[in-house]
C-alpha cells in the first residue's frame, strides 16, 4: 500500500509540475482545471500497471475513473477554448503580484495535487487490493456513480445549450436539472466519488477511502465550487429569486414563491 502511495504521489508531482510550466508559458493558470480529471486517470492507470492481478472490481473502478476524467477534461477544454484565463485565477494573478509564480506553484498546482491524492485514495485502495468476488458494495457504488455521472453530464449539457441561445445572455438557467439544484454538475461529481468509495468498502481497509468523498464534497460546497461561483452572481435579482426557491446542492423539489398559485409543471 505504502509503495503505491509513494509512486502515485511522485507521478502526480511530476504531472502537476508539468501543467504548471505549461500554464506559465500560456499565462493561464486555469488550464489546471482541464488537467484535473486526467490526473485521476493517470493514478488509475499507474495502479493497474503495478497490480499483479486484475479483477472485475479493479477494472470497474479504473473504467469509471477514466470515463469521468476524460469526459470532464474534454468538456472543460472545449468550454474554455478561446475564453482566456478564468476570472478566479485572473483575480489571484492580480492580487499576488510579484509572488505570483511561487504562490501559483504551491497554492494552485501543488495544493491541487495534494487534494488529488486524497480524493484518489479509494482508487489506490481498490486496485492495489487482492482480487475478490463482486459484492453488493460494488453494485451499490456503481449505481451511485451512474446517478452522479448523469447529473454532471446532463447538467453540463443543459448549461451549454442554454448559453448557446443568444436570448439567454445575462440570464440564469432554471430548467432541467437546474430546477432541482443550483449546481447539478457539482452534486454529480460528489456523488460519483461517494460511489467509488462504496465500491472500496468491498476491500480491506476500504473505509479509509471516506476521506475522498468527504474532501471533494467539502471543496465543492464550501471552498472552490459553490461559494466562488455564487459570489459572481451577488446582487443579481434573478439569481436571488432562483436561490430562494432552489436547493443549493442536493437535488430537491423547488419551493413555491410566496403568493404563487399552485399549478402543474409545464413540459420543458
Amino acid at each position: 500500500m505504502v509503495p503505491s502511495l509513494i509512486a502515485s504521489a511522485l507521478a502526480v508531482l511530476v504531472y502537476m509540475t508539468g501543467i504548471f510550466l505549461l500554464a506559465l508559458r500560456r499565462k493561464d493558470n486555469s488550464i489546471v482545471d482541464i488537467g484535473w480529471g486526467l490526473g485521476f486517470v493517470l493514478v488509475a492507470l499507474l495502479m493497474l500497471l503495478r497490480s499483479g492481478t486484475l479483477s472485475v472490481r479493479h477494472l470497474l473502478v479504473a473504467a469509471l475513473v477514466t470515463v469521468w476524467g476524460l469526459r470532464l477534461s474534454i468538456h472543460l477544454y472545449f468550454r474554455k477554448r478561446g475564453q482566456g484565463e478564468d476570472f478566479r485565477y485572473a483575480q489571484w494573478r492580480r492580487s499576488w503580484g510579484r509572488w505570483f509564480v511561487l504562490r501559483s506553484y504551491f497554492q494552485v498546482f501543488i495544493l491541487q495535487g495534494v487534494f488529488l491524492m486524497v480524493i484518489a485514495l479509494p482508487i489506490i485502495l481498490v486496485i492495489r487490493s487482492a482480487a475478490g468476488p463482486f459484492t453488493a458494495w460494488d453494485a451499490a457504488g456503481f449505481l451511485v456513480w451512474v446517478l452522479g455521472f448523469v447529473f454532471e453530464t446532463a447538467g453540463d449539457a443543459q448549461m451549454e445549450r442554454f448559453r448557446a441561445d443568444p436570448a439567454n445572455k445575462g440570464r440564469i438557467i432554471t430548467s432541467g436539472l437546474w430546477r432541482f439544484t443550483r449546481h447539478p454538475n457539482y452534486f454529480g461529481e460528489a456523488a460519483m466519488w461517494w460511489g467509488i468509495f462504496l465500491i472500496g468498502l468491498a476491500v480491506p481497509r476500504g473505509w479509509l477511502g471516506v476521506a475522498s468523498p468527504l474532501l471533494i464534497t467539502f471543496l465543492l460546497v464550501k471552498v472552490s465550487g459553490v461559494p466562488m461561483l455564487e459570489k459572481k452572481y451577488a446582487g443579481n435579482p434573478e439569481f436571488a429569486a432562483y436561490a430562494r426557491r432552489t436547493s443549493v446542492f442536493i437535488p430537491w423539489f423547488p419551493k413555491r414563491a410566496e403568493g404563487e398559485t399552485p399549478r402543474p409543471d409545464l413540459p420543458r
